[in-house]
């Protein structure tokens, strides 16, 4: 019922910035809370950014200052992006969205990922 579609990662080298994109689609569902986790070799998954239909953001420590989520709630979409890159910050990134169906109840649902890599 609810599917997650994201684009934007890639290669990009120290210092530089990406925007990441993801949108919701179905019938007949409200998302609340989207964001972006991701997660690196060797690593458990973790927050990244969230963002809330009335805009309330949520960032980790390590991306604050660097990292700006952002929504359209009208297309159920989420940006996220992403400047002064740095090599610590490659892993895969994965759209998440806390959506609410009605006559079913409400859930996480999750995009495929998308790879980030941040190198010379």
């Amino acid at each position: 019922q609810v599917q997650l579609g994201e684009s934007g990662g890639g290669l990009v080298q120290p210092g530089g910035s990406l925007r990441l994109s993801c949108a919701a689609s179905g019938t007949g569902f409200t998302a609340y809370n989207m964001g972006w986790y991701r997660q690196a070799p060797g690593n458990e998954r973790a927050l990244v950014a969230t963002i809330s239909r009335v805009g309330t953001t949520n960032y980790a420590d390590s991306v604050k200052g660097r990292f700006t989520i952002s929504r359209v709630n009208v297309n159920d979409t989420v940006f996220l992006r992403m400047n002064s890159l740095k090599p610590e910050d490659t892993a895969v990134y994965f759209c998440t969205a806390d959506v609410f169906i009605k006559g079913m109840g409400r859930n996480d649902y999750w995009g495929q990922g998308t790879q980030v890599t941040v190198s010379s």
